[in-house]
């Protein structure tokens, strides 16, 4: 074999071997690609999978949003419910107020200490019902003579001004009825008796009284300021 012919078969097999690793190579980078980069399927799966997380999410917030209003609701309910119980407590506690000074009232009038007296007028409250016409309701007791039974009519009339002058109305005034007759009452322990009278226009009333007329006997008067019965002052305190 020629000398040269023996030189140059190390470089082809050197080259040979080049070759089978550059082929080697780009082969095992193309496996490696195949093996990582995701498949054609991976990104639809991805996009599916993420429109479903994002309906979950938007699910959950739905229910969180419909929580809180549920919580709001009821703690409305429950705020309403709470003002409506204190007023009803309110209610009731003026109403036990009230039972109590009538419970007061009555054993003032018919317990074993009360003190003995005969037809009087104990109270007397007025209420405006428009600017001329007032509501009254006068509570008459008697407890001197135990199971007899007063009757009579009661009248009443009012002291005040009008135009800088002192003038008195008296019941056919104040009824607007000449010979107006007075309320009838009847009764053994006690009554209210309520009827209505008219002021004329520019009066100023200070002072009712109210007049008793048994069917027997002479008239009893109490009078009373107007603060007094119309609720201006704290008490209503008679005068006769």
């Amino acid at each position: 074999m020629p000398l040269s012919e023996t030189a140059a078969a190390p470089q082809r097999t050197r080259r040979a071997i080049t070759v089978v690793v550059a082929l080697a190579l780009v082969f095992g980078a193309w496996g490696v690609w195949r093996v990582l980069a995701p498949a054609p399927g991976d990104a639809h799966q991805r996009l599916a999978a993420s429109e479903d997380a994002r309906k979950a999410l938007q699910a959950d917030h739905a229910e969180l949003q419909q929580r809180v209003a549920t919580l709001s609701r009821s703690d409305q309910i429950s705020r309403e419910a709470n003002r409506e119980l204190q007023g009803t407590l309110a209610e009731r506690d003026e109403e036990i107020a009230g039972l109590r000074a009538d419970v007061a009232f009555y054993e003032r009038l018919v317990g074993a200490t009360a003190q003995r007296r005969g037809l009087s007028v104990h109270a007397i409250t007025l209420q405006p019902q428009s600017d001329a016409a007032w509501h009254f309701q006068s509570t008459l007791t008697q407890n001197l003579n135990r199971g007899a039974v007063s009757t009579g009519r009661l009248s009443l009339s009012v002291e005040g001004s009008r135009g800088g002058r002192l003038q008195k109305l008296d019941w056919d005034a104040l009824r607007q009825q000449e010979d107006a007759p007075g309320i009838e009452y009847s009764f053994k322990y006690f009554q209210q008796v309520q009827g209505d009278v008219f002021l004329p226009e520019g009066f100023e009333p200070v002072r009712v009284t109210v007049r008793l007329q048994p069917r027997s006997g002479a008239a009893v008067e109490q009078s009373f300021t107007w603060a007094q019965a119309t609720g201006s002052t704290p008490s209503a305190t008679a005068t006769e």
